[in-house]
């Protein structure tokens, strides 16, 4: 998009500035809060069908961009990745076979000065 003369910013710069100061403001609730708000109203406006409709769009879009096989490889890089994730946790438990609670435990001791 383009500047207007005079060195003014673009709608888009300026949606990312206004985006950036709300969220230093505000925080991250802020925007859960909004979308739980805006979702309430959507599905009372439109029934909850209607995500389900969206959806269906949406992956069909998706599927057209990406390819029939896109779904399957996202997913398969997922599984992966939650693969790595419990072996980590396993090896990291072998490491230290205590509880977690007893970690917690202990670490607030620590802190406390116990």
């Amino acid at each position: 998009m383009a500047r207007r003369s005079g060195g003014g910013m673009t709608v888009a710069e300026a949606g990312r500035m206004g985006g950036r100061l709300v969220s230093e403001k505000y925080g991250p609730e802020f925007y859960e809060k909004i979308g739980k708000k805006g979702g309430s109203s959507t599905a009372n406006k439109y029934g909850p069908e209607f995500f389900g409709r969206i959806g269906k769009k949406g992956g069909k879009a998706v599927t057209a961009k990406y390819g029939p096989t896109h779904f399957e490889r996202i997913g398969r890089k997922g599984g992966q990745k939650v693969a790595d994730l419990i072996e980590r946790a396993k090896a990291m438990e072998a490491e230290h076979p205590r509880p977690v609670e007893k970690m917690a435990e202990e670490r607030i001791e620590e802190e406390a000065g116990h």
